[in-house]
């Protein structure tokens, strides 16, 4: 049998995030009362979106698709797509409007979505509160310098995303060592973003130039799993009814390059993405948003939403 190598050579960052459940308490911190809204939200490069923390019913939009974002100089930073994360825009991700932040309220006008309003807690030296009066709901951010944030560790948490990332996956190489089986025949997978985020389709067409005229033979449900003690490697389960669960090792060889090694037959096979999806924004060459894409895409609370403790306090909201 064929063993997979690795065929990256990332080193591990000495600093690992949590999806685990955080409870939210809302008493505020004043670590340094005199620093200004700016001088807070400038005192870290990063800000990472904590998902799993958002408390309260609603959405903003591009908070809720955003890895990171950053305030530089009444601009702001979002790192949306997972292909280029840590090298697009020298790790701050793409501009995607502007800011004004006063009395510890911040305005942000977004290319995409508009006007939206927060009034910004302080809870401890590197996490603020960003609670939207108009739909009720808070997000949580912590503060990172690029230098010390594990790019490598949210990648890799959220690899599902980045293999939604590119409108089809096309099968390029095959390993002659490996008993023949039925995936065999399968050239092209898809993983759609949106509805129950765990939706594949595959086809056996081949040499297909426009992803747009692939016909999709099946559809059906895939999960990503962890493999213990290597944050690199993960596991990908394709539902196929008709013949079974298919089961491989997934690695990442590249930004447009996958590696599956098939358990059961020994082969090894790769498969490189066609039609790069940029969420909710394409750029022009600067890296300023010209249109919106319209994929559904927007990352999972995995966590229960709960009531938002924090009262309106703004008055005609």
């Amino acid at each position: 049998m064929k063993t997979l190598k690795l065929l990256f050579g990332f080193a591990l960052a000495a600093t690992l995030f949590t999806s685990c459940y955080t409870e939210v308490i809302v008493d505020d911190f004043h670590d340094n009362p005199n620093i200004s809204l700016n001088q807070l939200l400038g005192s870290y490069e990063l800000w990472y979106v904590d998902i799993n923390q958002t408390t309260g019913y609603g959405e903003t939009p591009f908070l809720q698709i955003a890895f990171t974002i950053s305030f530089r100089n009444g601009t702001v930073y979002a790192n949306n797509n997972l292909v280029g994360f840590g090298n697009q825009g020298n790790g701050y991700g793409i501009d995607v409007g502007y800011y004004d932040a006063y009395d510890m309220i911040l305005d942000i006008y977004h290319d995409i979505d508009g006007y939206n309003t927060f009034d910004v807690y302080q809870i401890d030296n590197n996490t603020i509160e960003l609670y939207n009066p108009f739909n009720d709901t808070s997000y949580f951010l912590h503060g990172y310098q690029r230098s010390t944030f594990d790019y490598d560790y949210v990648f890799y948490d959220n690899i599902h995303y980045f293999l939604q990332e590119y409108e089809a996956w096309e099968k390029t190489y095959t390993s002659q060592m490996g008993a023949i089986n039925e995936f065999d025949n399968e050239n092209y997978l898809q993983f759609l973003a949106g509805g129950n985020d765990s939706t594949f389709r595959s086809s056996q067409d081949t040499n297909i130039g426009n992803p747009d005229n692939i016909y999709w033979d099946y559809t059906g449900v895939y999960g990503v799993g962890d493999i213990s003690n290597n944050m690199y490697l993960k596991t990908l389960t394709l539902d196929y009814d008709f013949f079974d669960n298919e089961f491989f090792e997934l690695s990442v060889i590249n930004d447009g390059t996958i590696a599956l090694y098939h358990p059961n037959s020994g082969t090894v096979y790769e498969f490189e993405g066609r039609g790069y999806i940029a969420y909710y924004r394409n750029s022009d060459t600067q890296g300023k948003i010209t249109e919106k894409s319209e994929q559904p895409k927007k990352r999972k609370q995995k966590t229960p939403k709960v009531n938002n403790p924090r009262e309106n306090t703004r008055i005609g909201s």
